[in-house]
Formats: structure tokens, sequence, C-alpha cells
């Protein structure tokens, strides 16, 4: 039995003046009066949470039974698995929905992370990455050797790097829940200057996903529900794979990790690239998104810095792609991100999204991603 997503809830992203357990209990309010649904109707409840020191708080997902009395003694679980946490509780509760045993869920993502200072975020995030051969590199840095390598293999793709940045934070301008809802010109995002420095090289301050407070909620159902409520959401594919955690052990152009689940994805739901109206996929660096572009299909390896910079990932693209402004300019809390996704996805899909509203949207992708490369979920939606 397939899940539907039929309710949700979002915080704004950005330093929020919330604790974990504020924002985790807001949007699970919002999400349960979204679904028409009190927690009485609820019958289990996952957290994406990735944490790694960020807050005291390693034992959380019994605080969204404090948001209503009656998910009190409901089963609650915490799922980690990096900056993919969220989506790995989302996966957690379409599980239990077809296997039979849940007939409703509700799956919290949140993070708090502006609660300690820079360096403590550094090394938290850096947590997960191979400790034996990579522990004290930061993720800039870890990105940045796939930047190095894109380049090596294919030529600089800095210029297309620009490009994305900027098509995000322009899409961030029409959403309100972005941390940073501001646009940037080209070429301040092309080179580096006391505002824009070099912080992993090749990658920039504007290279760069956001330190951030946030979460997001999903309430799902079995699918045959669906018609009980005012709105659905289907997916027509929801897509795991993970692949090795050291660097060293893979080719760092090829992606390979996203590239298998885009293609699992496609075929589960029966198909291609050119069947997707719309892609919200994991920019945490702005060569994350380049490897995602070709790693997707819509350019072969080394061919998508030319569609990028032609506009073929912007709103009037081939593919618009992250045009929630992405974590690039929504900001990455980073267990809440997966949750968020699938939220952007399915205002889309409903014709809620406001100012970020596409036209007739009918196929919404998701693609979240924990550590380089290393966990990778692709869900594709669709309304029902």
């Amino acid at each position: 039995m397939k899940a539907a997503i039929v309710g949700w809830g979002h915080t704004p992203f950005g330093r929020l003046d919330m604790s974990l357990e504020e924002m985790i209990q807001a949007v699970t309010r919002e999400a349960l009066a979204d679904a028409g649904l009190t927690g009485e109707d609820i019958d289990a409840v996952w957290l994406g949470n990735f944490n790694a020191g960020m807050v005291p708080d390693g034992f959380c997902a019994s605080m969204i039974l404090g948001a209503d009395e009656g998910l009190r003694f409901k089963p609650a679980a915490r799922l980690e698995n990096a900056c993919a946490s969220g989506s790995a509780a989302l996966y957690a509760a379409m599980d239990a929905i077809a296997s039979g045993r849940v007939k409703s869920a509700l799956v919290v993502g949140a993070e708090k992370m502006t609660a300690v200072d820079g360096p403590t975020v550094t090394r938290a995030l850096g947590a997960a990455s191979y400790q034996r051969e990579e522990a004290g590199m930061s993720f800039p840095e870890i990105f940045a050797q796939f930047a190095l390598a894109y380049q090596a293999k294919y030529g600089d793709p800095t210029e297309a790097m620009a490009h994305i940045a900027t098509k995000n934070h322009a899409a961030a301008v029409h959403n309100p829940f972005a941390q940073l809802r501001k646009p940037l010109e080209l070429d301040f995002c092309r080179y580096a200057s006391d505002k824009n420095p070099i912080i992993a090289a090749p990658l920039k301050k504007t290279d760069c996903s956001l330190v951030s407070d946030g979460a997001a909620a999903i309430v799902l159902v079995r699918e045959d529900m669906a018609g009980d409520f005012r709105r659905a959401v289907g997916f027509r594919a929801a897509q795991q794979v993970n692949d090795l955690l050291p660097l060293s052990a893979k080719d760092m152009t090829a992606f390979e990790g996203p590239r298998r689940a885009f293609a699992k994805a496609y075929a589960q739901a029966g198909v291609s690239v050119g069947d997707i109206s719309f892609a919200e996929v994991h920019d945490c660096f702005t060569i994350a998104e380049l490897l995602s572009v070709e790693a997707m299909g819509l350019a072969a390896a080394g061919q998508g810095r030319e569609l990028v910079i032609d506009g073929g990932t912007g709103r009037n693209g081939r593919l618009p792609v992250n045009m929630s402004g992405g974590l690039k300019a929504k900001g990455h809390p980073v267990g809440a991100t997966g949750v968020s996704m699938h939220v952007i996805a399915a205002r889309q899909l409903t014709g809620e999204a406001g100012e970020m509203q596409l036209p007739d949207p009918k196929l919404g992708m998701c693609f979240n991603m924990g550590g380089g490369a290393v966990a990778n979920y692709v869900s594709i939606l669709e309304r029902l």
C-alpha cells in the first residue's frame, strides 16, 4: 500500500528565536491542522534530526508528542542519515504504511544549528564524513574536492556555479520560508571579494549553503484513504541508494550514488527526465547542483555547465531546478531539508506555492543527499 501526503507544515528557515522542541511542535500542529486531523488520528511518528552536538537534545523524537495530547503513547523514532535525515524519516514512515502496520503517520524534520558557534557547527557537520581518512575536513573542503575533480576532467565549473547561485537566490525572493530572500548579481557570485571570500578553493561563500534553524512536517496516510482529504499528493517513485563512505573509494565526477538513485526512480515511475516538471535538488554547494543536473540525465557528464549557463535549469528552462531557492538560499537546517523538499513539491503540485508557483506542474522530483554523495534519496511525486 502506497502512502499519500495529505498535510504539511513549515517554519521559516534562518536564525530563529525558537528551540528545537518549539520548532518541532509548531510544524506538528500546523501539519495536523492542514490535514484536518488530531493526534488521535496518527498511528506513529518519525523525526529526522542530525544534531551531532549542535544541541544537547540527543533523544528528541518524543518531543513531537507534546504538540497534541492525542499523540501521547504513540510510537516515535528518530532517524539520522546525515543531511538526508529528513528523507530517512519520511521513507521509514512510508515503509510502515506499505507494510500495513500503520494507516497514518506524522513525519517531522528539524534542526537547530545557530545555538552554537561556527566552529562547532563545522565540526558537527564534519562528523558526517569518513573519519579514518577525512577527519578534520570541513564539508566545504570535501565538496571543493568534487569541484577540483570536475575541473581536472571536464574544465572549470566556477562560471556555472555562479549561475546556479544567482538563479537560486533569485528564486528565493519568492519563497516566504527562505532564509535569504535577496537576489545576488552574477558578477558578485562569479568573483572572490571581501564580501564573497574563498571558503575552500574553488568554492566561495556564494557557493555554500547556509547555517539554519528550521523544521517541516508531513502527514501521510494510506493512498486508498486520500479521497477523505481535501487534496493529496502521491509517490510515483521513492528510491534510496547508499554508496561507499570514503571519498577515496569513488570517482567524484561520476556522482554514481545519485545517478543510480535517479535511474531507479525513473524506472519505478515509468518516466524519463523529460517527463519531470520541476526538481528540488540537494545543492549543499553549487557544485552539487551541477553534478546533480548531470546525474539526473538532464545533461551528459561534463556538459551540465552549458545547460546551466544557458538557463536550462531556470524557471523557463527545460527543467526548473530549486525554484524554492534550494539549500543555497532557502537554507539548510540539515534534518529538516528532506521533509522541506517534499513540502515544497507538494505545494507546487497542488497549486499552493504562491509566488513560487510554476504553471500546471504534473510531476515533481526531490533529491536529498547525505554526505559526499553517500545517502541518496529520490522521490517522484504527483497530485492525486
